[in-house]
């Protein structure tokens, strides 16, 4: 019993190490491993194979009179089981990819509109559609723009300001 629950701990242990440390399998003998079993021998999977052998092989020994063959079956049974749900679980995760982060290039032709006149030549301020959310940016004009006025945007001077022009209809 004492050593089916060392090896659940020991498993939850190398659970916890693999949040800091996941990736060092698949890094090891120069890439050789890499792709080859596709994150089958990741930390988290080990851990969930080596915890669940650990603690399935526990209870069936501790609440049957089966002996300690059966209960090291029911534990590799168990842990093959958390093995391949993790398995799955990262894989899942890993392919969970979002929309690359928006750049300020991304506002060049942009439309928006002036919420704080821009003098000529002078700075106001203008609201803009960046990913999404609605952001609000110093913005230049070589002409006077009034509140309320569409404008497009022509260059982005720094990450909070940006040229803009009137949009002519």
């Amino acid at each position: 019993m004492t050593l089916f629950l060392g090896l659940g701990i020991a498993g939850v242990v190398l659970l916890a190490l693999s949040l800091i440390f996941d990736g060092i399998l698949e890094g090891l003998f120069g890439g050789v491993l890499d792709g080859l079993f596709d994150g089958l021998l990741s930390l988290p999977v080990i851990a969930g194979f080596v915890s669940m052998l650990g603690f399935g092989g526990a209870i069936v020994l501790g609440t049957t009179g089966v002996g300690t063959f059966a209960a090291v079956v029911a534990g590799v049974v168990a842990g093959l089981v958390a093995a391949w749900l993790t398995w799955k679980f990262s894989q899942a995760l890993m392919r969970d990819q979002t929309n690359a982060t928006p750049r300020d290039e991304d506002l060049v032709g942009s439309a928006g509109s002036v919420v704080t006149s821009i003098p000529a030549n002078g700075y106001g301020e203008v609201l803009l559609r960046l990913g999404g959310h609605v952001v609000k940016l110093s913005a230049k004009s070589p002409v006077p723009v009034e509140r309320g006025t569409e404008i497009w945007v022509e260059a982005t001077l720094s990450t909070t300001s940006v040229s803009v022009r009137p949009v002519e209809r």
